[in-house]
């Protein structure tokens, strides 16, 4: 007898056996183990060395710093945290890092490095991946008590100011960053100098050191092809050409420009052209602005604009300037008064004071950008501190972060983005 099936039954059956089939490629399905996520793609880190004053330093420069402090910085909070401290060097008052950021160079504020009585420059390894430092060599600076040393624009020498020794040193980099012995040391000399300026903030006790040369600062304009160094003590800016071959330092037509006396020329910067220098005095608190010629490096000064407000009464000592990226703002420190200068540029360089921000903080020195550009810190030294601020990149506003990081005896910054 044959067995007939109706159509309904058919498809009743055909449903069937594909709702194994599917239920069978579902079990399949489940057994294949799953596909781990991709990694998460590394990022670079932003890293912050603070340098200052250790007990190694001189008669009243010594501090509660421990050596060179290493921190990671937050790009979006700017809050620094820990991550080591290097502590075999004695009071490294100024860093800096070599163009490609593979060495950092500092100094150290002392006068017994050797039987001269001169101070020293130490040269690291940067491992661009952690920031971690690995000393290669320390040689002497030329001087008693080092205050400020760059890289020069060739990438080929560094350029230390010895305060107390009243010279500028030419050290030579090696091909693994390490330094050689002084190609040239040069020793300014001037007549004396008044304590105070004449154009001194009404009130203002504060004296710098005129007891004779005392450079502060030594840098090559942004071209390369000369070497500027401010001398606090013979209130004097000098101007050399560097011969590359040799390290020696060779004046320029015009050797050096006098500034007001007692004004104590300190640190200065130019902007992006080349044309424009902005030099700090420490001793009135003024800035000086200046044309630059590129070719010739003659000076001519334009404007000195007061760091401090017109109703300031009392004593200061300015200490650090910087300029924004785009040449719009300038900004400098003033110690004793705590504040911080907030200037606008026209469009002829001169210098116009829109706002003086509070430091939070007692005797703020260094001041320095981070790589983004969006904060600024401030060292200060006698509170053992360092305070940040977010700029409003639009109007060049401080807003301060409220971010405290204690640091002994801060006096110095660099900063690196890592490898990634």
């Amino acid at each position: 007898m044959k067995t007939i099936l109706s159509r309904r039954s058919f498809a009743l059956g055909t449903l069937g056996l594909l709702g194994c089939a599917t239920a069978h490629a579902q079990d399949a399905t489940d057994k294949t183990p799953a596909v781990p996520p991709p990694p998460p793609k590394p990022v670079s880190k932003t890293i912050c060395f603070v340098g200052g004053y250790t007990k190694h330093a001189p008669p009243g420069g010594a501090g509660n710093g421990e050596g060179i402090a290493v921190f990671e910085m937050d790009r979006e909070t700017g809050v620094l945290t820990p991550v080591t401290t290097f502590t075999d060097i004695a009071s490294p008052s100024f860093i800096t890092l070599s163009h490609d950021k593979r060495f950092l160079y500092a100094l150290s504020e002392i006068d017994d490095f050797n039987k001269d009585g001169d101070g020293s420059v130490t040269a690291f390894a940067v491992d661009r991946k952690t920031g971690s430092l690995k000393k290669l060599n320390t040689v002497s600076s030329g001087g008693a008590v080092p205050a400020h040393l760059s890289v020069h624009h060739s990438g080929r020498y560094v350029l230390v100011a010895n305060y107390m020794g009243g010279s500028v040193g030419v050290l030579p980099i090696r091909p693994d960053g390490s330094l050689g012995p002084a190609t040239d040391v040069v020793h300014n000399t001037g007549p004396r100098q008044p304590e105070r300026a004449a154009d001194n903030p009404q009130g203002n006790f504060a004296v710098s050191d005129h007891s004779g040369s005392h450079p502060h600062m030594i840098q090559s304009d942004p071209s390369g092809k000369f070497v500027i160094a401010d001398d606090a003590g013979l209130d004097r800016v000098y101007v050399w050409t560097l011969n590359l071959q040799t390290g020696k330092l060779v004046p320029a037509k015009v050797p050096y420009y006098d500034m007001t006396p007692g004004s104590a020329p300190r640190h200065f910067q130019f902007n992006r052209s080349g044309k424009l220098m902005y030099n700090l005095c420490e001793q009135d608190s003024k800035i000086v602005v200046s044309a630059f010629d590129p070719q010739t490096g003659a000076i001519n000064n334009l404007q000195s604009v007061s760091t401090v407000t017109s109703h300031f009464r009392g004593s200061t000592l300015a200490a650090e300037i910087l300029i924004s990226a785009d040449d719009r703002f300038v900004y400098a420190s003033n110690r004793l008064g705590d504040s911080l200068a907030v200037f606008k540029v026209g469009e002829d360089g001169t210098l116009t004071l829109q706002d003086e921000a509070w430091m939070h903080a007692d005797y703020g020195r260094a001041m320095m950008f981070d790589p983004s550009g969006n904060f600024l810190f401030c060292a200060n030294q006698r509170s053992d501190a360092v305070t940040s601020f977010r700029i409003d990149k639009a109007s060049g506003q401080l807003g301060f972060t409220e971010n405290f990081t204690p640091v002994g005896s801060p006096t110095t910054f660099a900063f690196m983005d890592t490898e990634v």
